[in-house]
């Protein structure tokens, strides 16, 4: 099992986590997205992934690509280990609609490429994209709390007792968010699930600081 990856990627560091809780073995193939114009927009890379974007998984002679749909194949296809999404249909909708607030509401907003597209093509600086990136993950983490709310009446993760699909989705968010100068203090409920996470070793092994390409 090989899975192409950058350090800080939220979507590969979903990948890496869910790996973990799966205790799965893997090979990472690191994918540098700044150096030589960035290496997602190489042309053996582009066969792999016309999107050019990262994280892509091999396994089984097959080949993967987006973060969520990645995490559910090894849930299925690896059912003997921890589950990320439960059988009860009901709390599988909740959790899925959890990741998808950060996949899809939050995260493609802040997402390099279009910090990249903001700086070259419309002319912003830094402080400028630094406003734009904090606007848009504050809006969703705190819409994530209320959510949260909701849902989570007992438990310190975001769904229950143990991590699921949304905490893998929510702690590369946050990673980042704190990288961009957001705090999360008024987050309570996003605050418990960080720390719970932060005690795990698939998330802890997880983190962009522990990987091979790290800098």
């Amino acid at each position: 099992m090989r899975l192409y990856t950058y350090f800080r990627s939220s979507a590969a560091y979903r990948v890496r986590i869910a790996l973990g809780l799966k205790q799965l073995d893997w090979e990472a193939v690191p994918v540098h997205l700044l150096r030589d114009g960035g290496q997602q927009h190489s042309e053996a890379y582009k066969k792999k992934n016309p999107a050019e974007l990262v994280p892509v998984l091999e396994d089984a002679g097959q080949v993967f690509t987006q973060s969520l749909a990645i995490i559910e194949y090894l849930d299925e296809a690896y059912p003997t280990t921890q589950a990320l999404l439960p059988d009860d249909p009901v709390a599988r909708a909740h959790i899925r609609g959890l990741a998808l607030q950060i996949a899809c509401d939050i995260h493609p907003l802040n997402n390099l490429r279009v910090l990249q597209y903001l700086e070259k093509n419309a002319a912003w600086d830094t402080a400028q994209r630094q406003q734009w990136y904090l606007h848009w993950v504050g809006t969703g983490l705190e819409a994530f709390e209320k959510q949260l709310a909701v849902y989570n009446t007992s438990g310190e993760y975001c769904y229950g007792s143990q991590p699921t699909l949304a905490d893998v989705c929510l702690i590369p968010q946050v990673f980042n968010a704190q990288r961009f100068g957001y705090a999360i203090d008024h987050l309570p409920r996003v605050a418990q699930a960080v720390q719970a996470c932060s005690q795990l070793p698939a998330f802890i092994q997880a983190e962009p600081a522990q990987q091979m390409d790290a800098e």
